[in-house]
């Protein structure tokens, strides 16, 4: 059995941390291939080494001296060496960091370091071998990853290796200097990796137990959740829930590895397994609930517009022709209502209005803002009687009026719109009625 596991920034943030996932990782052999993080914050005030790294190059690209902030970050290496009893020093790598940085060798190379050295503190505390990253994941000319080189070159090495550890965060650009994924891009290095060696399970170790039903800043003590499926996943992450970086599925995903978050503070709590499909019943009807605030929505009125061919069509292009991103389209026989952020509509709004009354020629335009949109996930809905009826139901005695409502055909979520102001007594509501008291 193969396992990848991927450690978070705060799960390597001291030496106690990296004790801890020593502790992890031997206790299970088929922990074969491990992706770090950089370190992360140790307390609440502190700073992480990657925006250290961040801050430390803007000085020398700014011409001037970066020194003392160059040794602070050393200092951070040298306390989680120290705190482990390791034979290792960080001074050739430093040295070489202190000559590109001075050559302003790019923000890509500076952010990187974070993961390329914690790499070869993992790899020496472990006994492991150290693969940097830039040799084995590639970026192509328009910065896109190269899945294909990348999985056939990193493949061959991890197999030659056996035991490895590969950083998380970056790899090579096509015109060969280093190059990083987005923030949170470690994720997407260990779900890469897991493809390369036919993992049986990629593990993503967090300071989380997994996935929460709610928002634990909305609802307090929210339950676990033991199984969600790649598509809950998605809209559950559309609608802002997130523990996992959404590039990191597709790779696995392809290749019907599951994932597994789990939390380096509470080893023995099993998290939340990550799946294509599964045969499990959900503990309760729903999955979860996510949402997002600050939308405006527009609703066009034309009598018998469902009879006139391309009229939604002739409506969405003008928002396009605008650069407004639509996020629902919910619809009836004789009108249309277009939700899109608040943020990016408020300064183009009239020329929307307008452009609709000419491609159109609409009854009736009205518009709304601070609206908010909730999403209620669960593969458990198809097979519910009266969901709908059940969340209506909650949200009217939280005294919670529903200005919209969208569900797709596959059953899978409900998309409900309320005011801003309703956001949070919304969600505990539907989280009560479905979790708490399953009525």
């Amino acid at each position: 059995m193969k396992k990848v596991v991927k450690f978070g920034g705060s799960s390597l943030a001291s030496a106690e941390q990296f004790q801890k996932v020593g502790k992890i990782i031997r206790q299970d052999e088929a922990r074969r291939f491990v992706v770090p993080s950089a370190p992360g914050k140790r307390f609440s005030e502190d700073t992480k080494v990657t925006d250290m790294l961040y801050s430390c190059y803007h000085l020398a690209v700014k011409g001037k001296k970066f020194e003392e902030q160059l040794q602070k970050i050393k200092d951070r290496y040298q306390e989680i060496i120290d705190g482990l009893g390791l034979d290792l020093s960080l001074d050739d790598e430093f040295s070489v960091i202190r000559e590109k940085f001075a050559k302003k060798e790019g923000r890509d190379y500076a952010a990187s370091r974070g993961e390329y050295l914690n790499g070869i503190i993992m790899a020496n505390y472990l006994g492991y071998e150290f693969i940097d990253s830039a040799e084995v994941i590639f970026f192509d000319e328009n910065g896109n990853l190269d899945a294909e080189k990348t999985n056939t070159v990193l493949s061959e090495r991890l197999m030659k290796a056996g035991k490895a550890v590969v950083p998380g965060f970056y790899g090579q650009g096509a015109d060969g200097k280093v190059k990083t994924f987005s923030r949170g891009g470690s994720d997407v290095t260990g779900s890469i990796v897991a493809r390369a060696v036919h993992a049986d399970v990629y593990e993503n170790w967090t300071d989380v137990s997994g996935f929460m039903i709610a928002d634990p800043r909305i609802v307090k003590n929210p339950k676990s959740i033991d199984v969600i499926t790649y598509k809950e996943l998605r809209e559950l992450s559309y609608m802002g829930a997130s523990v996992l970086h959404e590039d990191a599925i597709f790779p696995v995903r392809k290749e019907g590895i599951p994932i597994n978050i789990r939390n380096t503070n509470a080893p023995e709590e099993k998290g939340t397994l990550i799946v294509e499909a599964t045969c499990r019943k959900p503990r309760f009807v729903i999955t979860g609930i996510a949402g997002k605030k600050d939308f405006a929505s527009v609703t066009i009125e034309k009598a018998m517009m469902n009879s006139q061919v391309g009229f939604c069509m002739k409506v969405l292009q003008v928002f396009a022709e605008n650069g407004v991103s639509i996020e629902h389209m919910p619809s009836g026989i004789d009108t249309m209502t277009i939700l899109a952020h608040q943020d990016d509509f408020v300064d183009k709004e009239q020329k929307v209005v307008a452009g609709i009354h000419r491609a159109v020629e609409p009854d009736f335009v009205e518009m709304e803002s601070d609206l908010a949109l909730i999403a209620v996930v669960g593969r458990g809905m198809k097979s519910a009687r009266g969901t709908s009826g059940r969340i209506f139901s909650a949200l009217a005695h939280a005294n919670v009026n529903v200005r919209m409502i969208d569900q797709g055909s596959s059953e899978l979520n409900i998309i409900i719109g309320v005011r801003n102001r309703d956001f949070e007594t919304a969600i505990k509501a539907i989280y009560d009625i479905f979790v708490v008291t399953q009525v």
